[in-house]
This record gives C-alpha cells, sequence and structure tokens, in this order.
C-alpha cells in the first residue's frame, strides 16, 4: 500500500483519535494531506471539530465531577488550576473559547473549568465555537504548509515526489508546532509576571 492509499484509508480515523486529546499535529499533517486531495479538507475540519469539542467536554465533567481529588492525587495540576481560575475571574469568555490554544492547559484548562462555577450550558456553547475556530486555524495553516511544500517539490528533481512531500509537510508541521508552543509560552510568562507586577503594585 502506498503513502497515499495509508492517509485515505486511515487519515480520518488518525484526525478523530489525536484531535481528542490534543492534536494539532496531527491536524496540521491533516491539513497538509488535504492540500493534496488524499484527504477532504471539510471532513478534516468537521472531525477535528466535533472530536477536539467532544474531549474538552469529557474533562469538563471529568473536573466537575472528580477535580477536586484530581488535584489531591495528582498536586502538579494544582498551579494550572489556579492560573485557570484567575483567568475566569478576568476574561470568562475568552478563556473558554482560546483555553485549547494556551500552552499546558489543553487537558488542564477543561479540567479546572469544570471544577469552577461555569454552567454547563455556557461551557457546552462556547467551547463548541472554540472547537470550530481551532479546527479552521490549525487545519487551514496545515493546508496552507502543504501548498508550500507542493510548490518546493515541482521545482526539485530527480526524487520521488509523494515521499519528499511526506517528509517535508511532517518536519514542517512539526517546526510549525513547536514555534507556537514557544510562542504561546512566552506570552503567557509575560502575562503573568506583568499579573505579580500589578499585584506588588497594588
Amino acid at each position: 500500500m502506498d503513502i497515499g492509499s495509508l492517509i485515505q484509508t486511515y487519515g480520518y480515523w488518525a484526525v478523530a483519535g489525536g484531535t481528542l486529546i490534543e492534536g494539532e499535529t496531527v491536524l496540521l499533517a491533516a491539513g497538509a494531506a488535504a492540500s493534496r486531495s488524499y484527504l477532504w479538507m471539510p471532513a478534516v475540519i468537521a472531525i477535528a471539530a466535533v472530536c477536539g469539542f467532544l474531549g474538552d467536554q469529557v474533562f469538563f465533567y471529568v473536573g466537575r465531577r472528580w477535580g477536586r481529588q484530581l488535584m489531591t492525587r495528582f498536586p502538579s495540576l494544582q498551579p494550572r488550576e489556579a492560573r485557570v481560575a484567575a483567568l475566569l475571574e478576568r476574561h470568562h469568555v475568552p478563556l473558554i473559547l482560546g483555553v485549547r490554544f494556551m500552552y499546558g492547559l489543553r487537558v488542564a484548562g477543561p479540567i479546572a473549568i469544570g471544577m469552577s462555577g461555569v454552567h454547563w450550558w455556557r461551557f457546552l456553547t462556547l467551547n463548541f465555537l472554540g472547537a470550530v475556530i481551532w479546527a479552521c486555524i490549525i487545519g487551514g495553516a496545515g493546508y496552507g504548509l502543504g501548498h508550500g511544500v507542493s510548490r518546493l517539490v515541482s521545482l526539485i528533481h530527480g526524487i520521488d515526489a509523494d515521499e519528499f512531500w511526506l517528509i517535508g509537510a511532517a518536519v514542517l508541521a512539526a517546526i510549525l508546532w513547536r514555534i507556537t508552543v514557544w510562542l504561546r509560552h512566552l506570552l503567557q510568562a509575560r502575562h503573568t509576571r506583568d499579573g505579580d507586577h500589578a499585584g506588588e503594585a497594588r
């Protein structure tokens, strides 16, 4: 079975499984595959949005039902829960919409929100909107990445285009994801420092 057949056979399953928990890398790769017509882009976005939404709903209900027990059993989660609680007080709607974009809070964020007083219906609505936005942005980035790699392949001769495309897309997706994580970490560290300075000023 060649690379294209493997992607067409298992690609949608990979998107579903990957986006239930995290999924940025697999979604970038799926978007790139869609740019080569191995996958259908609307299906990639729909699957990623639905599975990302379902994953966060599960974590929200885990937080609501067993959140305190989890904090006691896994103390490393407590600083993240405190960070989410502080952000909820100031930026309620943007936090729920964008928690899946925030470094270190992809799983801990929905659990912490579940432990808060946020109504389940409000979280469900905002979580769905956030999942759709996330799927469109990350999937679209992968789609553009795939087109860029294809343009590069067209300029190079003497190698197997499919193999080069797959390796190049995977490498660039990983690099793009690491840059995104680094930038989010930098911005949140700066936000934390600003909050500490504001607290000292008061």
